[in-house]
């Protein structure tokens, strides 16, 4: 649980919402290291609880785009569950609750924004996979939320983070991180350096085929963790997608790629010993299984099903020389534990991108038996 305390203007940013009744009590929620999260408790009678949070305008520069993109999105997909599930599933959808005059956030007297969501009840999120079960319903998850956003209307959404998957602008980063050596540490990661190098063609594997027309941008998620998944608490299947901080034009293989990385990789990213990390091809199976077999399966062309191995390998690259970068810098970005932390985020995750690369072939094999017996 988050140890932010509630802040002592509280009792005045509740009361710019229309809550269902009176305040009783307001605590720190969730594990989340971004944005600053509490869950709220009324005296209504239907014991109504509401989720309080605090967006962090240092990440998120424009927090007015982001919250006009969170806005259509939810009210678009809440629409889509309505049609298909009626009201009952619906009003369990991400919901946001606009302030007394109608704004989707409130900016407070220091210049803090804050935003509602109404709580899902009955539901829950997992911090990590545990059986291929889960990594299949959280890629049915991820996989229907991009099918619910393919008519999304009102134009292209804003780019929150821009670049934010754009590898090689993070490959750019990396060689510049490397040429400054801020932190005197280049000399010490030196196989780690030559491993990015020598995988620099990855970077521009994706972005060529877009430019060639061969793969198209559509609305993602951008961070496909399974805890963006709430989990019903019966049936264990998908009640809503959350964390809408990141939806902005992508590629679909992005959002498969981040789901490969974080829920078929063997431990945890900054385990000590990147000898633990490797590719666990029965939950990318699961994976494979949940995406496909979900609506964008009908629509993802076969350029993109022969990329879905890659995509896991490009992800996990990527976010390796994320890690080597601000180890480089000197942990500018990152949160960190302790002074190596950044390292042992990256050696995990090139552990995990060579892993992947050994089993390239069985991968590609799993991609074409699941989609043959669709």
């Amino acid at each position: 649980m988050s140890s932010t305390p509630v802040p002592p203007d509280f009792p005045q940013i509740c009361a710019a919402f229309p809550l269902t009744g009176p305040v009783t009590a307001a605590e720190p929620y969730g594990s989340g290291h971004i944005n600053e999260t509490y869950l709220v408790r009324t005296a209504a009678a239907d014991g109504r609880r509401y989720i309080f949070q605090k967006v962090n305008h240092r990440i998120f520069r424009n927090v007015p785009a982001l919250m006009e993109n969170v806005q259509r999105v939810t009210t678009h997909v809440a629409a889509k569950v309505r049609a298909a599930a009626g009201e009952a599933a619906a009003r369990r959808a991400l919901t946001l609750v606009p302030t007394r005059d109608g704004r989707a956030w409130l900016q407070d007297a220091v210049g803090g924004y804050w935003r509602v969501y109404d709580f899902i009840t009955g539901a829950h999120a997992v911090d990590r996979v545990t059986d291929a079960e889960q990594a299949r319903e959280a890629a049915r998850a991820f996989g229907t939320f991009q099918a619910q956003l393919a008519d999304l209307p009102g134009g292209r959404l804003h780019e929150t983070i821009p670049n934010f998957h754009h590898t090689r602008s993070r490959f750019e980063n990396l060689r510049r991180a490397v040429t400054e050596d801020a932190a005197g540490r280049a000399a010490e990661v030196r196989a780690e350096i030559d491993f990015a190098f020598a995988h620099e063609t990855d970077a521009d594997r994706l972005l060529t085929l877009q430019a060639r027309g061969e793969i198209s941008e559509r609305v993602t998620h951008n961070d496909t963790k399974i805890n963006n998944v709430m989990l019903d608490d019966v049936t264990g299947r998908t009640v809503a997608v959350i964390d809408l901080d990141t939806i902005m034009p992508g590629l679909p293989l992005y959002d498969f790629g981040e789901m490969v990385r974080t829920s078929a990789s063997s431990t945890f990213e900054d385990d000590p010993n990147p000898a633990n990390m490797r590719i666990q091809l029965p939950y990318f199976r699961a994976l494979v299984e949940g995406y496909l077999g979900s609506p964008v399966g009908q629509v993802l062309n076969a350029v993109e099903r022969a990329h879905l191995g890659f995509a896991g390998q490009l992800m996990t690259y990527e976010n390796g020389i994320r890690f080597l970068t601000d180890y480089l810098q000197g942990d500018v970005y990152y949160r960190i534990r302790h002074p190596r932390h950044n390292l042992e985020r990256c050696r995990t995750q090139f552990a995990l991108v060579a892993s992947i690369e050994t089993a390239r072939d069985e991968m590609a094999a799993i991609v074409q038996e699941v989609f043959a017996r669709r």
